[in-house]
């Protein structure tokens, strides 16, 4: 294995511990007009979620810098090419971070509501803007023997990525579900998983389609095996959770983002970026990657860096893995209070 393949698979991991850790934080805000029957319904999904959302985020940031060392064309043209749907993600994540902090700094339902709206916003804008990037990065969009981007955000908008993006929605509503069975207690629990299972209907179904669109026009035995696995994955944490064993419902359900990601990295390898206008113009993990000097430095600092970043990660979790319910929540919101509601 080259350095430049070893930097893929990196990358490729960051970007599956993203999803993986992400994809319940954004389910939970997409279901939180859904689940949630008054104030104190959403303070406890929000807290449910509240501790971790920003350390899940820094995966992202993570994974993007790791891209901008170890590929620079790779960065360059996905950046000019995806530039507004990016930076829609960009600006979705923002705010939705604001809100998080926000929502409970006045004492006012029009205030939260309007933070809420943020959150949800922010939370479905970044899933479908996610699902449509990565669609398109496998199938390939038009670049030119210098490597730049030539087409529009129109062509990015066409049927297999919007079908990516809408699939990721569903994926990781029925994720948050799942998430909110597993961390609270009451009425909340048992509307979360019978939401769960409905949306997941379409879950199934939407990544299914997805998953084969994707198999039958770039797959090896790898990627089959992989899409395979991961449909398995969705139906078993479906079962789980109809038969009320949260646990195992979450830890399938994440093994389903984790294989739909993977599946994607497989199915791309080696190109990095595909084109549509001539192959010959692709970029792969070969032609795209830094020189072997900087790729052994970056090599060095991540096997020492990243086994803390895991730790304290596991830590964080362990730490935060009790249940919550609406005895935890205030009735009260103090003044000056954060967006948890302690």
């Amino acid at each position: 294995m080259t350095l430049a393949e070893f930097w893929f698979l990196l990358i490729g991991f960051l970007f599956t511990g993203y999803f993986f850790l992400e994809g319940f934080d954004f389910g939970v805000g997409m279901l939180l007009p859904v689940l949630a029957h008054d104030d104190i319904d959403r303070r406890t999904m929000i807290n449910t979620i509240g501790p971790v959302w920003d350390l899940n985020e820094t995966w992202l940031i993570v994974a993007g810098a790791s891209l901008f060392a170890a590929f620079p064309d790779w960065y360059a043209t996905l950046f000019s090419g995806f530039y507004l749907p990016l930076l829609l993600v960009l600006l979705a994540l923002i705010v939705r971070g604001v809100a998080f902090e926000y929502r409970g700094k006045v004492d006012e339902d029009a205030w939260r509501r309007r933070w809420d709206l943020c959150i949800i916003v922010g939370s479905y804008v970044p899933a479908l803007l996610w699902g449509v990037a990565f669609a398109n990065i496998v199938r390939g969009v038009p670049i030119d023997a210098e490597g730049d981007f030539t087409g529009s955000l129109l062509t990015l908008l066409n049927p297999y990525g919007l079908l990516g993006g809408v699939a990721a929605v569903a994926l990781f509503c029925v994720y948050g579900a799942i998430f909110v069975a597993l961390k609270t207690l009451g009425r909340i629990r048992r509307d979360a998983r019978r939401l769960a299972g409905w949306i997941g209907i379409a879950a199934v179904v939407l990544t299914g389609a997805f998953l084969l669109w994707t198999l039958l026009g770039h797959g090896d035995p790898i990627s089959w095996a992989l899409g395979v696995l991961t449909a398995m994955a969705l139906v078993a944490g479906l079962v789980a959770n109809a038969r009320e064993r949260e646990g195992w419902a979450f830890a399938s359900t994440g093994a389903s983002v984790i294989g739909l990601v993977a599946t994607l990295f497989v199915a791309l390898f080696p190109d990095v970026m595909p084109s549509t206008t001539d192959p010959a113009f692709s970029l792969t993990v070969q032609n795209a990657s830094s020189t072997p000097y900087t790729l052994r430095m970056m090599s060095w600092i991540a096997l020492i860096a990243l086994p803390f970043v895991l730790a304290y990660q596991g830590w964080t979790y362990w730490v935060f893995r009790k249940r919550i319910g609406r005895h935890s929540i205030p009735t009260q919101v103090p003044h000056g209070a954060d967006a948890l509601g302690q």
